[in-house]
Parts: structure tokens; C-alpha cells; sequence
């Protein structure tokens, strides 16, 4: 198997002239996709190879590129609107919850709605109001809503192709803080990461820590480092927020028995709320101390500097571990 050394920014776009070269009916569109190649040059060279009308730039409106990309899904096309930034998806909020979510059921199955809507999103870069936020938790509250938060290249590309070919909507939230900040091998050729799986990137006894995103790598650096306290951590990347992979996390924490959820967003109302739920009702018998929430703070994201102090540093996950394991 030929491979290809990438960014995660280079294995989505990967992932998208993987699936438009095969399939006719994908298509993409957003703010400055095409000549331009995205802000971040997720789309480079896509307007050239397929043309404008499978390479769309539109409006800077994006209700309207939603609530278009709805209308191709349901008349059978595979639109990827691509937003600018995750918290430039709000305008569009109505067209996800109350369109594209709904479509199958509202329709009784005759219609569904093939439908990727990409966005970077999360914390890092001192970006501007509007660029940073985490609000995953957001769309995994809507049922009919499938969310995917990769954290490497190999997975990004997978779960990309997994999205696309998935009859009903999916939104793709691309940790921009890791864009460009490592290189992982991608295969060439076409294949696909499930949806809703976990995996576990290194294998512990003393304590499950689960995460997503661009959390996943210092949340292995910590473990790493509290290898030499003599604390043994297992670090679960869930890859897929909704549907959350319940087994992976019930299986985890039944052979640790201890459990810390790391996430960017703000602790109130976050997802490690609802994996603290599921511990609780699927394995409370194993449990051996509280579940360690590692988080953002219920603030607005700050600005620039500031940004090191909220999101979870290595020694802040490493903390909130000990405390868990010290309980």
C-alpha cells in the first residue's frame, strides 16, 4: 500500500479529491473554495482539476449555503459546504437543526439528506472573536445529526470519506490548532474510517482518559509523562462525538476503573457530562473515584494569550489525572 506523508489539512483535502474523482455527485462549496483553495487551502487546486460547477464560491451567507446544499442532497447530489470557521455557523443553525436533521424523519424515509458540512474549529491560533469556539456539544444534542472530530491525518482522511458517502448529514469539525503541526502517513488510495468507533491510542490499567480532537495529543503527552510516576493511563480518542462509541468507553473504564474526559469546550454542558452519564448508568459497580472533567472554562473563549490559559495544557491534564488516581 503507497502512501503519502500529510498535514490533517492536506489529508482533507486528500479526502475530497479522493471521493470527487469517483463520485460525480460530490460536489463542494463555501466562501472562497475555489480559485482561492479555502482559507486554509483545505480545497487547493480542486477549482482546477473539477471545474466550477462541482467547485462552488459563494456568498458570504451562510444560511444560504446550507440551506442550498440541502436542496442538492435532497435532489441527490453529495454538496460539502465548507464554513470559513466553526462560529461562523450560527447563521446557519436553522437550515441544520431544523432542515437537515429533520429531512429523513420529516419525510418518513423517502428523502434523506447526504450532507457534509465542514468547518475548522477550536482554540490555539489567536484568532479573532468568532474563530475559536468548541461548541461540538451543540449538534451532538440533535438527533438526526452525525459528529466527527478527527485528530490525525490517517483518521481525518477516513472519516472524510465515511461522511461523504453516509446517506444522512454529517458535521466535520477539523481541529485547526493541528492543521499543520504534525505529518502522518495516509494511504493513496480510497478507504474509510467508521463512524462512531473509538480508538485507543496507548493502552493503560490504572485510568481511561477519553478525548477528541486536537486535545488527543496532549492528553498522550501527559500520559507519557505520568508513565514515569508509575501511573499507567489508557487515552481513548472518541474520533466520533455522535454517535459516541458507549462500548469503547464502557469497556475502558471497567478495566481501569478510574476516568478523565478532556475536551476544549466549556465544562458546563460539554460532552464529558454526557460520557460521565454513560459510566454511570453501564459500569458504576467498577467504579473506583469521580470522574476528572478537563476543560474549558464557562467563559467566552479569550483572546490571543490568554488562549494558553484555558485551553487544557499537558500539566493541567496531568493534574486532573492524578487527582482521579489519587482519589
Amino acid at each position: 500500500m503507497s502512501t503519502q506523508n500529510l498535514t490533517l489539512v492536506q489529508a482533507v483535502r486528500d479526502g475530497l479529491y479522493t471521493e470527487m474523482k469517483q463520485d460525480d455527485d460530490v460536489l463542494v462549496m463555501g466562501e472562497d473554495v475555489g480559485k482561492n483553495g479555502g482559507v486554509f487551502r483545505a480545497t487547493e487546486g480542486l477549482y482546477n482539476e473539477f471545474g466550477d460547477d462541482r467547485v462552488i464560491d459563494t456568498p458570504l451567507a451562510e444560511s444560504g449555503i446550507v440551506g442550498t446544499a440541502i436542496g442538492m442532497a435532497a435532489y441527490g447530489l453529495k454538496p460539502v459546504p465548507e464554513m470559513q470557521f466553526s462560529g461562523f455557523m450560527y447563521p446557519a443553525f436553522d437550515q441544520i437543526v431544523s432542515h437537515a436533521a429533520r429531512l429523513r424523519n420529516r419525510s418518513r424515509g423517502r428523502f434523506t439528506c447526504p450532507l457534509v458540512v465542514r468547518a475548522p474549529y477550536g482554540g490555539g491560533i489567536r484568532a479573532p472573536e468568532h474563530h475559536s469556539e468548541s461548541k461540538e456539544a451543540f449538534y451532538a444534542h440533535e438527533a438526526g445529526l452525525k459528529v466527527v472530530i478527527p485528530s490525525t491525518p490517517y483518521d481525518t482522511k477516513g472519516l472524510l470519506i465515511s461522511a461523504i458517502r453516509d446517506p444522512d448529514p454529517v458535521i466535520f469539525l477539523e481541529p485547526k490548532l493541528i492543521y499543520r503541526a504534525f505529518r502522518g502517513e495516509v494511504p493513496e488510495e480510497d478507504y474509510t474510517v467508521p463512524l462512531g468507533e473509538a480508538a485507543v491510542r496507548r493502552e493503560g490499567t490504572d485510568i481511561s482518559v477519553f478525548t477528541y480532537g486536537a486535545m488527543s495529543r496532549p492528553t498522550q503527552e501527559a500520559a507519557e509523562n505520568l508513565s514515569e510516576e508509575g501511573i499507567d493511563v489508557e487515552v481513548v480518542d472518541l474520533r466520533t462525538v455522535s454517535p459516541l462509541d458507549e462500548a469503547a468507553i464502557v469497556e475502558s473504564f471497567k478495566k481501569t476503573g478510574r476516568a478523565a474526559v478532556v475536551h476544549e469546550a466549556p465544562r458546563k454542558g460539554g460532552l464529558a457530562g454526557e460520557i460521565t452519564a454513560v459510566i454511570q448508568e453501564e459500569a458504576l459497580l467498577y467504579q473506583e473515584a469521580p470522574v476528572e472533567r478537563i476543560t474549558g472554562f464557562d467563559v467566552p473563549f479569550p483572546l490571543y494569550a490568554l488562549e494558553d490559559y484555558y485551553l487544557p495544557s499537558v500539566a493541567r491534564i496531568e493534574e486532573g489525572i492524578r487527582n482521579a488516581v489519587e482519589f
